[in-house]
């Protein structure tokens, strides 16, 4: 839910498999044409045809993530979407849309390994939700999962991180009945994704006149300052409860509370924190759920410091339940990193450390549903953007 006044964008997030060879199969799974139809008559979509679309969204989405794995590419071959040829395939356009897809992940990829990560494999497995056609057009959804794992370069990283994103797929039928991809684009609230492309899309808005409220101070990313390591259980809070809790619902939401992702709700990162924290001990503290000195949250009932990426940020300020942390590689085991991609002075997203290994933190978060992604990926995709970390 956002705010009356200021935007509120609670991003979504993100898993796993399948092997890319699969993909290739999917160049026989060819429609089933009217015998002596007419160049003129409208193409049908059978089970066949669908399983087409499916097969070559799974080739796109594995070449992505195939990009992003520190082995030789492709063998020299080409990529597996562009094998596709035939009564489905990619469209001149979407081809070369996706080759300066995969330079860009390539980019980041070498981007990773100079700041000490890397990915041994990558798995991604696409399964189709829905596909709408009218006339010669097929609007294709799609959801894609993807593991990647992580490779052992100092000996401490975990064992993989996932996500789970969402994408539409538009498909035009040709005279000659041959469908091709003239369209993809991310869906929903989330764009996280660890083999996202474009830069997220933001809103500016007015800025609200009151004086209130505290301003976070941003925190570096510079590479990698000593860190005070906190003490996990035993204390005030159980930071281990907290990522146990981040890392058991990051994919499988948690019924005892609302989802706010979908058309209009504005994202569920921070309400997916804020039930992390609470996991941890953090208390409520009931009022009225527009008054930021407030924090709870129910099935019924939440503030907006609760589920707001702002107002989450100004009560945990004004609470003294948290403190900011000078650099990024600071964070440890549930401490809280926000970003304002844009730097419009309204943070966007909220994610939760739920593990750190060899002084880099590891980030779960919804919208797009992600495990375990690290601090060195997020700022690696997004170096422009301003960061703001919180030692709980």
């Amino acid at each position: 839910m956002k705010s009356r006044k200021l935007k509120h964008t609670r991003r979504r997030a993100t898993i796993l498999t399948a092997a890319a060879t699969s993909a290739v199969a999917g160049v026989a799974l060819l429609p089933n044409w009217n015998a002596g139809a007419s160049t003129a008559a409208e193409p049908q979509v059978d089970a066949k045809t669908k399983a087409a679309f499916q097969s070559l969204a799974d080739a796109v989405f594995t070449d992505r993530t195939n990009a992003l794995v520190d082995q030789e590419r492709h063998g020299g071959k080409k990529a597996l979407a562009g094998r596709f040829s035939g009564k489905v395939e990619l469209s001149s356009g979407i081809g070369r849309t996706e080759d300066a897809a995969r330079k860009q992940l390539d980019d980041r990829r070498n981007r990773l390994a100079s700041n000490g990560e890397k990915y041994s494999a990558g798995s991604t497995k696409v399964t189709l939700d829905r596909t709408q056609v009218k006339g010669r057009t097929a609007v294709v959804v799609v959801t894609e999962n993807t593991t990647l794992t992580y490779a052992k370069v100092t000996g401490g990283e975990p064992g993989t991180t996932g996500f789970q994103a969402h994408h539409e797929l538009t498909f035009r039928a040709d005279r000659q009945g041959t469908w091709k991809v003239t369209k993809i684009r991310e869906t929903g609230d989330g764009y996280l994704a660890v083999n996202q492309l474009a830069q997220p899309k933001t809103t500016t808005v007015a800025a609200k006149t009151t004086t209130t409220t505290p301003a976070a101070p941003r925190a570096a990313i510079t590479k990698r300052p000593t860190a005070v390591p906190k003490k996990l259980t035993g204390g005030e809070y159980d930071y281990q409860a907290m990522a146990a809790y981040a890392e058991k619902y990051w994919t499988n939401y948690n019924p005892a509370y609302p989802n706010f992702n979908g058309a209009g709700a504005g994202g569920d990162c921070t309400n997916f924190v804020s039930q992390a924290l609470k996991a941890g001990g953090w208390k409520h503290v009931p009022g009225y759920v527009y008054d930021y000195t407030r924090w709870f949250g129910t099935a019924d009932i939440q503030s907006h410091s609760f589920v707001g990426v702002n107002e989450w940020s100004w009560f945990a300020q004004n609470s003294k339940r948290t403190t900011s942390l000078a650099n990024v590689y600071q964070m440890d085991v549930g401490d809280v990193l926000q970003v304002d991609f844009n730097k419009d002075g309204s943070k966007d997203h909220t994610m939760i450390v739920t593990s750190r290994r060899n002084g880099v933190p590891y980030l779960t978060y919804h919208s797009t549903n992600t495990l375990r992604r690290s601090v060195t990926s997020i700022i690696s995709s997004y170096p422009n953007a301003a960061y703001y970390a919180y030692r709980t």
